[in-house]
């Protein structure tokens, strides 16, 4: 916008430059300079040429008797001669000359064309501030947005937590109303096969974890228990009990080492009767399965316990504190 003045500002010096400089003219040809006032005229018409050419100006026809011409030397010389005599005026009749623009005119030119630049700034402006005001409130509603769904997501996770604690609440209750009650604890057994960490994970999420026997005692009602639900078969159980972090090493679930254990046995010969090297193919002594074998379950028939691969879906037996 600046520039565009500042333009404005040298065009109408020089037009008012050049407007003075053609009156001095006028005023040295009337004092007799005949040839600088041709000379001052023909640097006028190509200063208005390249004005006309810069500012893509229409062409003016030029007068058809431009002063300083040789007709127009030749009708002041019949005006000499003659006297008061007038001069006729001849047209052509087919087409009337058009008047040149006038230094007035190219300014004002120039001024129209300037205030529809400034009036075209004045609406950009006017554009901007109000995409300015837009962007600003869509800013707003972002945020709000925004901040709407923090409390959204902290509301589903506080939901989700209060749906697991209710989750653990119903499996405890439900492990002591329907399951084996036992000082402490309550054991429940579950149908389901599953893994032995995937049964761990079933029991978590009901509030207990795998069953882990403390004692013989507990041992022993865990077996009754499970012999109970599942006679007259005989099914593997998941307990809680593994050596998976050092062979040899068995923790239960909650990290604590094993002091008791009922691994079975293979069946002995009878009092008198030949011993076989050979152990059974069908019950070997327990546990027997190294690095592949890092699992423990209890047998449903006599409670005895086997190592089997952790990756065998077995039914599971929970517990729950009391």
């Amino acid at each position: 916008m600046h520039a565009a003045w500042f333009l404005g500002a040298l065009v109408i010096s020089q037009l008012l430059g050049f407007g003075h400089g053609a009156r001095e003219a006028e005023r040295e040809w009337e004092g007799g300079w005949g040839g600088t006032l041709e000379e001052e005229q023909e640097r006028e018409a190509l200063m208005l040429k390249h004005l006309q050419e810069a500012l893509g100006l229409p062409a003016g026809r030029e007068e058809e008797n431009p002063v300083g011409s040789p007709e127009g030397e030749g009708i002041r010389d019949t005006e000499d001669d003659q006297g008061e005599e007038e001069e006729e005026v001849t047209t052509t009749p087919f087409s009337s000359p058009s008047p040149s623009p006038t230094p007035e005119d190219t300014v004002t030119y120039i001024l129209g064309r300037l205030a529809g630049l400034d009036a075209g700034l004045h609406q950009l402006h006017v554009r901007l501030h109000a995409l300015d005001t837009r962007v600003v409130e869509l800013t707003r509603g972002l945020r709000q947005l925004r901040e709407a769904a923090g409390d959204t997501r902290d509301a589903v996770q506080a939901l989700q937590e209060a749906q697991r604690s209710a989750e653990r609440e119903h499996g405890r209750l439900e492990g002591c109303l329907k399951g084996l009650r036992l000082g402490h604890k309550c054991f429940l057994l579950s149908r389901d096969f599953e893994a032995q960490a995937s049964a761990q994970a079933r029991c978590t999420a009901r509030g207990g974890s795998l069953a882990q026997p403390a004692d013989r005692q507990q041992m022993e009602a865990l077996a009754r228990y499970l012999r109970a639900a599942l006679a007259p078969y005989n099914w593997p159980v998941w307990l809680g009990v593994h050596d998976r972090r050092a062979e040899g090493l068995y923790l239960f679930e909650n990290g604590q080492r094993v002091s008791f254990f009922a691994w079975h046995r293979a069946p002995r010969p009878e009092p008198g009767a030949r011993s076989s090297a050979t152990p059974h193919p069908l019950s070997p002594d327990q546990p027997n399965g190294g690095a592949l074998e890092n699992c423990v379950a209890q047998a449903s028939d006599d409670g005895s316990w086997w190592d089997h691969d952790c990756e065998r879906r077995l039914y599971y037996v929970c517990e729950f504190p009391f």
